[in-house]
C-alpha cells in the first residue's frame, strides 16, 4: 500500500518578506504568507488528499501555516504534535541580519557557504544576543545541551532523523497520511534523506513557500515515484525567488 507524505513549507513570514536571516527566530507570517497558507489548504483539498496527522515545528509562522491551511481543507480537527526537531535551521550569528548585507559582508563565496553548504555552519550565537533562544520558554523541557546555536544542513538532519524515525516514520507504516508543516532547512534536509541526493545536489535544491509537496513511499519509506508539487507551476516561480534571496538590494 502506497504510504502518503506530504511537505508544506510555512507562508512567507515577516522576515522573509524584510529579507533577514530568521532561524529559530519567531516571527509571523506575513500578509502575503498568510494567503499562501490559505491556498495550501485549498490545493490540499481540491487533490482529495486528506492528512490523518500534522506534524509541525514549535515556531509560529509554520503553526500558523498548518492551522489556516487546515482550516482551508476543513481538517482543523486532525491530532497535532510539534517537535523542535522539525525547526527552521539554526543561522547563528546571522540570525536578524539582512542577508544582502550580510553578501556584502562576507562577499559571494563564503555567504553562499554559510547559507547552503552542507557541513559548514554559521558562526555561533552568543546567550546575550537579541536574537538568541536563549531561556526561551518553548524549550524548558529540552536538555540544554543538545539545543543548537549555529546549524549547518548536515546537522539538521541530525538532529531530524531521531523524530523522523522514532515518531513519523511510524504513522507512514500505519497506513496514515502524514502532512510536516515547517520549514525550507528542515524539509530539505528531509527530502535529502528520502531521495538520497548527494551534498551538492541538495545544496541546490530549493523548497518554495505555502506549496504542499508529495511524496509516494512504499512499504520501506523509500520513493516510489519523484515527489510532486500540487502547483507545479508555482512551485517553480517560488524556487526561483527562495534561490534568488540576498541579491535583494
Amino acid at each position: 500500500m502506497v504510504k502518503t507524505l506530504i511537505l508544506v513549507r510555512h507562508g512567507q513570514s515577516e522576515w522573509n518578506e524584510k529579507n533577514l536571516f530568521t532561524g529559530w527566530v519567531d516571527v509571523k507570517l506575513s500578509p502575503k504568507g498568510i494567503e499562501e497558507a490559505k491556498n495550501a489548504g485549498i490545493l490540499l483539498k481540491e487533490s482529495g488528499l486528506k492528512p490523518d496527522i500534522l506534524y509541525t515545528s514549535r515556531l509560529s509562522r509554520a503553526i500558523q501555516t498548518a492551522n489556516i491551511a487546515l482550516e482551508s481543507a476543513d481538517r482543523l480537527f486532525l491530532d497535532v504534535k510539534r517537535s523542535w526537531r522539525l525547526n527552521e535551521r539554526h543561522y547563528g550569528d546571522l540570525q536578524g541580519k539582512d542577508k544582502s548585507e550580510a553578501l556584502n559582508q562576507f562577499g559571494p563565496e563564503l555567504f553562499k557557504t554559510y547559507r547552503r553548504s552542507y557541513d559548514t555552519p554559521p558562526p555561533p550565537i552568543a546567550d546575550d544576543n537579541q536574537f538568541s533562544q536563549f531561556g526561551d520558554e518553548r524549550y524548558n523541557n529540552i536538555d540544554p545541551n543538545v539545543l543548537p546555536k549555529t546549524e549547518s544542513l548536515k546537522l539538521v538532519i541530525d538532529r531530524l532523523l531521531p523524530y523522523w524515525q522514532d515518531e513519523i516514520s511510524s504513522q507512514l507504516l500505519n497506513n496514515k497520511t502524514v502532512l510536516i508543516v515547517a520549514h525550507g532547512n528542515s524539509l530539505r534536509g528531509l527530502y535529502k534523506h528520502l531521495t538520497g541526493v548527494s551534498a551538492e545536489e541538495i545544496s541546490e535544491i530549493n523548497i518554495p513557500t505555502g506549496i504542499p509537496l508529495v511524496f509516494e513511499l512504499d512499504d520501506d519509506l523509500k520513493p516510489i515515484k519523484d515527489a510532486y508539487y500540487l502547483d507545479p507551476e508555482a512551485a517553480a516561480a517560488g524556487a526561483a525567488a527562495v534561490a534568488a534571496q540576498g541579491q535583494k538590494k
